[in-house]
């Protein structure tokens, strides 16, 4: 048997030679190389992103979409609903006082988080950062959201309910 002798060095270190403090140092050059090679993928990442939305928007909502029937929503209550054939966005359905419906995106213009009709203070709130919306016409009533609730139109035909896009105003 082969012993080991102190002070001998192993076989493996003298076929690959490496210096611990080189090994382990990172040059200012190297270090360079890497910051540039992350800031350039973030960079193609923004770039795409952009490209994205310039050249492929995302449609528009088009035609009228069936929701639910009227005695599926008692006044006062909030209906969770999603249109087929877009991209996935939750929307709520809110049958106000005096038959009055509203349809709104489910999404806190503030960081996203899903938004609910509350009855008892007659307001859309978002639970994460305490917003609140105005549950007619989705306008911020407090809180941080920066803008209101997007917001559908609601058609009545024969009991059912069906949305579509509001026609909103553009700005030139």
């Amino acid at each position: 048997m082969d012993e080991k002798k102190p002070g001998k060095i192993p076989n493996w270190k003298s076929d690959f030679p490496i210096d611990k403090k080189k090994a382990t140092h990172v040059s200012r050059r190297e270090f360079a190389k890497y910051l540039g090679l992350f800031s350039g993928t973030l960079a193609l990442g923004n770039g795409a992103i952009v490209i994205k939305s310039l050249y492929f928007p995302e449609e528009e909502l088009k035609g009228e979409h069936f929701v639910c029937n009227q005695a599926d929503v008692p006044v006062g209550e909030m209906f969770q609903f999603e249109i087929e054939g877009t991209a996935v966005v939750p929307y709520i359905l809110i049958h106000l006082e005096d038959n009055e419906w509203r349809a709104f995106e489910q999404k806190c213009t503030h960081l996203a988080c899903a938004v609910r009709y509350r009855a008892d203070i007659d307001k859309i709130e978002c639970p994460c950062h305490k917003g609140y919306f105005n549950p007619r016409t989705g306008d911020v009533l407090q809180g941080p959201p920066p803008r209101p609730l997007p917001q559908l139109a609601v058609v009545v035909k024969e009991g059912q309910i069906y949305v579509k896009a509001k026609d909103q105003e553009k700005f030139i």
